[in-house]
């Protein structure tokens, strides 16, 4: 008989680099409207932060050297397990900057978890993969505002995409 903490299926293996990350990230967000979406939680995270930045300049200055340092560990320990504490690390840096960050957050997860739930019908890899996660939606939404992701299947362009 196996104890509680044994599994019968053995632990799928963590992705070993954003690289081979980028094309699942990618695959994961087939559905236009779900792009759609989290380029509305982006842009509307990032204009938040702008706000936050421009109304405490130097509060969120101060803020972004412990915050970065936690981003770029954890961006490192991804491929070994979740970065998440990391993350919450870093966010909480800016929130004791200025709180409205945290508006910022709330706004872009629920745009991109609504479209995962809702329309994609899968789990974010936000919950495996927090910082790259972060990251591959950054790049996402940096092709779309550049025109090379509005509409068509992401599936098609995931092997092409080179970090």
């Amino acid at each position: 008989m196996s104890s509680p903490s044994e599994s019968s299926e053995p632990a799928s293996p963590r992705i070993a680099s954003f690289a081979a990350f980028w094309p699942y990230y990618i695959s994961e967000h087939r559905v236009p409207m779900s792009r759609w979406l989290h380029f509305i939680g982006t842009t509307g995270f990032l204009l938040i932060f702008a706000a936050c930045v421009a109304m405490n300049p130097l509060h969120m200055a101060l803020a972004a050297a412990p915050a970065a340092a936690a981003l770029f560990a954890g961006f490192r320990l991804e491929a070994r397990r979740s970065s998440a504490p990391l993350l919450l690390l870093g966010i909480g840096c800016f929130a004791l900057a200025s709180p409205w960050v945290l508006l910022g957050v709330v706004w872009a997860y629920a745009f991109a978890w609504i479209g995962h739930f809702r329309i994609e019908l899968n789990r974010p890899a936000t919950f495996q993969y927090p910082l790259w996660s972060l990251a591959g939606d950054f790049r996402m939404v940096s092709w779309m505002w550049t025109g090379r992701l509005w509409s068509g299947n992401a599936h098609h362009i995931a092997p092409l995409a080179e970090p």
